[in-house]
């Protein structure tokens, strides 16, 4: 049985990494889904072909988030081109690092917008579209409660509001039963981050369990929160970082 079969999702920076594979597992369990993205549009136009080669329904809708308009326009472009949105996954974000004499308040305003104001758009706007029951997941990293190490406060900071805009969410919204919930990953192998980086030694040594996780792994967690299985959890942050926070 498909678990989102009647289901509309909207995936921000959805056409690569951790963002494509919630796209294609949510799309493999009925549900319709559209997906933004700013700068990968080959790797948008394959994953939506790939989706309907399966017999799925997905539309890429081009959006940098970092003009909170576009994200704003994204969220009516899923109601209009779909009819309906249940289930909102904010996963763009922007990892800019650097110690603090190296950053630049330019770099300050893009993490900002990216990362933070974006999230907070989409929810804003989705949340007049939302059925009751319907769904928000963000996702936020690992980085957020322990940097670890010089050269991430920025984008720790900005990982660090989605804490508190989850939780304060979780209440706005939970009369409508609406959960709002944050996915934490660690060290997990895309293009940005690969398992075999010369990097990657120096990671696992940081890890309980000895490997990087994989985009799927997100995934899943995505569909267990926007399914039957969360229902009653709301408000949560979960860590799927291979122990890197235990």
């Amino acid at each position: 049985m498909q678990e989102h079969n009647s289901k509309v999702a909207l995936i921000t920076g959805g056409s690569r990494g951790i963002g494509a594979a919630i796209v294609k597992q949510l799309s493999a369990q009925g549900a319709k889904v559209a997906f933004t993205y700013s700068k990968s549009k080959i790797n948008a136009e394959k994953l939506v072909k790939e989706i309907s080669d399966l017999g799925g329904h997905a539309i890429a809708i081009p959006a940098d988030s970092v003009d909170v308009k576009n994200i704003i326009l994204a969220v009516e472009q899923t109601v209009f081109l779909l009819g309906q949105l249940d289930i909102l996954v904010n996963n763009a974000g922007l990892f800019a690092t650097g110690k603090l004499h190296q950053l630049s308040m330019d770099d300050f305003d893009q993490t900002v917008s990216i990362n933070i104001r974006a999230v907070f758009a989409a929810s804003w706007q989705a949340a007049r579209h939302l059925p009751d029951g319907g769904r928000i997941i963000s996702i936020g990293s690992c980085l957020a409660p322990r940097a670890g190490r010089a050269g991430i406060s920025l984008y720790s900071m900005s990982k660090s509001a989605l804490v508190g805009l989850t939780k304060g969410l979780a209440h706005d919204l939970g009369p409508r039963r609406i959960t709002v919930n944050l996915i934490q990953p660690g060290p997990t192998d895309t293009d940005m981050n690969p398992a075999n980086s010369p990097k990657a030694v120096k990671t696992l040594q940081s890890l309980a369990l000895p490997a990087y996780g994989r985009p799927e792994d997100i995934a899943a967690m995505v569909l267990h929160l926007a399914g039957p299985g969360g229902n009653n959890i709301t408000g949560s942050v979960i860590d799927i970082d291979g122990g890197f926070n235990a």
